[in-house]
């Protein structure tokens, strides 16, 4: 008699796992369900694989729709090829595999990019409003925010006058401010605040409990002190 020689199996000789998370034995019982050729049975088989997927997965029981995600699955494992009644509707391979829509980036790709998009919405609406000084305003914040911005990223010093040319420019020649003798911020004390602004960022801020349970440990600390000199006494 020949003796039966037995191979060693490959996951790339094996077929494709669709949901790789429920493993291989799993997608084993649901090829198995689907070639059950009496219907009743089908159902049962199903109703067991859909058991044992939310044994496997406990921590989603209180989804909400868990049982119609499973069902889902179930479908999409066998290849919507498994013909059962389902409590849900049974989701379409068309849908699944249907394409997103292509989304429209927001980006404008401005000019001056160091301002950023939001500078250019802001400018818009100060050119919406009506001559007034709460326009005045709302144009004067502008420009030193728009200072602040280009400090931020040049590290460098930036007269005003260049910052009023770039606001004309950026609204179109409606918003101009060298005329006027306004004056915006310091430039070293934007500078600071821009400083400040990175280093909250980066290190975070202090915890004023710890401090506190600090504080109160060096007072146990000198109390116990205390008690051991009157000890000593």
């Amino acid at each position: 008699m020949q003796e039966e020689v037995s191979y060693l199996e490959y996951n790339s000789q094996r077929p494709h796992l669709i949901i790789p998370e429920y493993g291989r034995h799993l997608q084993k019982l649901i090829d198995q369900a689907t070639a059950i050729e009496d219907r009743e049975e089908r159902n049962k088989a199903a109703k067991y694989i859909i058991s044992v997927m939310g044994s496997l997965n406990p921590h989603l029981r209180d989804v909400l729709d868990f049982q119609h995600k499973l069902w889902d699955q179930l479908f999409i494992m066998s290849d919507f090829k498994l013909d059962v009644d389902s409590p849900y509707p049974i989701p379409s391979k068309d849908i699944l595999t249907q394409k997103p829509e292509r989304l429209k980036y927001p980006q404008n790709f401005p000019k001056y990019r160091f301002y950023g998009n939001n500078i250019k919405y802001m400018i818009d609406v100060a050119n919406s409003w009506e001559e007034s000084e709460l326009k005045n305003a709302l144009v004067l914040v502008i420009a030193n925010h728009m200072k602040k911005c280009y400090l931020s990223w040049n590290k460098d010093t930036v007269t005003d006058e260049v910052i009023f040319e770039h606001l004309l420019e950026l609204s179109g020649g409606k918003l101009n401010l060298s005329k006027s003798n306004e004056e915006l911020s310091n430039t070293h004390d934007l500078m600071k605040v821009n400083k400040k602004v990175s280093n909250k960022t980066q290190f975070g801020t202090s915890k004023p409990g710890i401090v506190k349970k600090n504080n109160n440990n060096k007072g146990h600390l000198n109390k116990n002190n205390q008690n051991k000199n009157t000890f000593k006494k």
